[in-house]
C-alpha cells in the first residue's frame, strides 16, 4: 500500500510539473482570454479546484501543530495546487517506515517540526505568481 501511494503521488507531482512547464512555454499565466476567464465552467472549475485545495489543507492543518508550518503550507497549496499537495503527501509517505501501520501513521500522526519544504514551496509559489503578474 505504501509503495503504491508513493508511486501515485510521484506520478501526480511529475505530471503536474510537466503540464505546468508545458503550459508556461505556450503562454503567460495571466494571459487567459476574457472569454475563457468569464466562462461559467472555467469559474466552476476554479471553485472546485480551490475547495479541493482547502479540503486537503484541513488535513495538513490537523497534522502540522505549528501555526507557521500551517501558514506556509496554506500559501504553497493555494499558489501551487496539486504540486504542493503531492509534495506534502510524498514527504509524509517517505517519513515513515514500510510496516503495516504506515498508512495510519500518514493519516493521523501529528508533526511538531516545521521542516523546510512548506516554507520553500510557499516562497516559490509567491515568486511564480509575482513573476507571472509582471509578464
Amino acid at each position: 500500500m505504501l509503495f503504491s501511494l508513493r508511486i501515485f503521488f510521484s506520478i501526480v507531482l511529475a505530471s503536474m510539473l510537466a503540464v505546468t512547464s508545458w503550459a508556461s512555454f505556450q503562454c503567460p499565466l495571466f494571459s487567459v482570454p476574457r472569454e475563457v476567464a468569464t466562462h461559467p465552467w472555467f469559474i466552476a472549475t476554479l471553485f472546485d479546484a480551490y475547495w479541493g485545495f482547502l479540503t486537503f489543507f484541513t488535513w495538513v492543518a490537523y497534522k502540522q501543530t505549528s501555526w507557521f508550518a500551517r501558514g506556509t503550507w496554506l500559501i504553497a497549496i493555494l499558489l501551487l495546487g496539486n504540486i504542493a499537495m503531492a509534495s506534502y503527501a510524498l514527504a509524509q509517505l517517505f517519513s515513515i517506515s514500510g510496516d503495516d501501520d504506515g498508512p495510519r501513521q500518514v493519516l493521523t500522526r501529528r508533526d511538531a517540526k516545521i521542516g523546510w519544504l512548506g516554507p520553500t514551496l510557499a516562497v516559490i509559489g509567491v515568486a511564480v505568481v509575482t513573476l507571472a503578474a509582471r509578464s
